[in-house]
């Protein structure tokens, strides 16, 4: 097989290899080439082939470190962390000033939740190694395990101090001042970091992002421009633009900033949700909704968009076709809460109580334990004249809210309802005792309750108590 000079010099030693693996012939490779193949393999996460490039690399070159720190790396991966640990104590003998062990030696630790006795290790390998940059960043991800965001934050920044272009060390920066509320902090940080990089995209956009959270939405959207200024295909900063100048009701140029990210990259389901939105307050229905059928089209599993499509038509009081778009997403995930109360609503409004509840009692079964939501379907079962059904509903819904005059006279008035006037006095009683003025809820739902007599006479004389206080 012939090679062009590039593809021999970029890939040769790999594919010999993988050549090799296929016809069992064993050819020599020299250390280099090994850890180079090994290394092409942890990159693309093929352990297993990773694997297999260790073992016949450490059976050609026994006595090579590099490819032994190779092999701890993949069973420190696999969990095999007593195996790493007597390998690297045996590196450690032969080559006691070699900062990759204390890594390692750190990593086996971090993995045991030993991070303190991690950190120690690395800032012993800070004082032997000539690349300071990467060891910052580990100790910062430690101090992240312990949420100690003060110190992790340091070492970040001591990380940028090294490399300037170390984004992910620049991203958790931010995490950390984010994670301590600290947005002015951040911002002053950010704009000592442009005074020395004034062009980097990603300060910019960090800039946008901490203005934005403070509600200084014209310095976000300055910001939002430099880093376009810096980076004109940006897609993030596009996307943080439109939503700075939706807050400031400029619809019609946060559309022309996402449809820009559409130019540049595939369609996404955020930047139709977000036009869609934009049209809707434009008033422009039509455009409204073919932007959000555009956005469960791309992605059927975003709730934001079946939720937009159900809700735009909710509004409308178009409530057969709510219906038929929720039943739509509820047939896409049957566990979503926010699903299952537009159902339930939906229903409501329709009519259609035996659904109405159904939905209800599925948003409780799924852990909605707003009060409207039990007492919502409480009213729905004594309209179907399942009182013993919302009675249990009601007993459920005391536990969450023990002091609910609400639930108090509701379950008044289905006592009496079922003829245990004990229960019915009782419930009544610390109804009264609650909020007196709910008694309407008796006068709406049980007219036949309130007007009992010694019903009419405990509301009377609660009253009066409370109006001669």
């Amino acid at each position: 097989m012939k090679f062009n000079q590039e593809h021999e010099e970029d890939n040769f030693p790999l594919t010999r290899f993988e050549s090799m693996l296929k016809t069992n012939h064993v050819l020599f490779f020299d250390s280099d080439e090994f850890e180079n193949i090994v290394n092409h393999y942890l990159e693309n996460g093929k352990i297993a082939l990773a694997k297999k490039a260790v073992k016949l690399g450490l059976d050609q070159h026994p006595s090579s470190s590099n490819l032994k720190l190779f092999k701890i790396e993949i069973l420190i991966f696999e969990n095999k962390l007593d195996e790493a640990d007597r390998l690297l104590a045996e590196l450690y003998e032969l080559e006691p000033q070699n900062e990759e062990v204390f890594i390692q030696k750190a990593n086996i630790y971090s993995k045991r939740d030993d991070h303190q006795k991690a950190i120690e290790l690395l800032e012993m390998a800070l004082e032997i190694t000539e690349d300071d940059a990467d060891i910052y960043s580990l100790i910062g991800m430690e101090y992240l395990f312990l949420d100690d965001f003060q110190n992790a934050k340091i070492n970040f920044m001591k990380c940028l101090e090294v490399d300037e272009e170390d984004y992910s060390a620049l991203y958790n920066v931010i995490y950390c001042f984010d994670f301590l509320e600290q947005h002015e902090e951040a911002i002053d940080y950010l704009n000592m970091f442009l005074d020395k990089n004034p062009y980097c995209e990603v300060a910019w956009h960090q800039v946008g992002k901490q203005y934005f959270d403070l509600k200084e939405y014209e310095k976000a959207l300055a910001a939002y421009e430099f880093a376009i200024i810096s980076d004109d295909t940006f897609i993030g900063a596009y996307f943080e633009k439109g939503k700075v100048l939706e807050k400031l009701g400029r619809y019609n140029e946060a559309i022309e900033n996402y449809q820009i990210t559409l130019t540049l990259d595939d369609p996404t389901s955020f930047a139709y949700l977000r036009m869609g939105k934009c049209y809707q307050k434009l008033a422009c229905d039509d455009l409204a909704i073919k932007y959000f059928l555009k956005t469960v089209k791309e992605d059927p599993l975003l709730d934001k968009g079946w939720i937009a499509i159900t809700d735009f038509y909710t509004r409308k009081m178009d409530y057969q076709n709510a219906l038929y778009y929720i039943n739509k997403a509820i047939n896409i995930d049957s566990e979503n809460v926010l699903y299952w109360k537009r159902y339930a609503k939906i229903n409501n409004r329709l009519k259609f109580y035996e659904e109405a509840e159904r939905g209800y009692r599925k948003s409780l079964e799924l852990g909605n334990y707003e009060l409207e939501t039990w007492l919502t379907r409480c009213d729905i079962l004594i309209n179907l004249g399942e009182n013993e059904a919302a009675i249990a509903n009601l007993l459920e819904a005391v536990e969450f809210y023990p002091d609910s005059a609400q639930i108090e006279f509701r379950l008044a008035g289905l006592y009496f309802s079922t003829n245990e006037e004990n229960k019915g006095h009782f419930h009544l009683e610390n109804g009264l005792r609650l909020e007196s003025d709910y008694d309407i809820i008796l006068e709406e739902l049980f007219p036949f309750v309130y007007a009992k007599k010694s019903v009419v006479e405990k509301i009377k004389r609660a009253k009066s108590n409370s109006s001669g206080k």
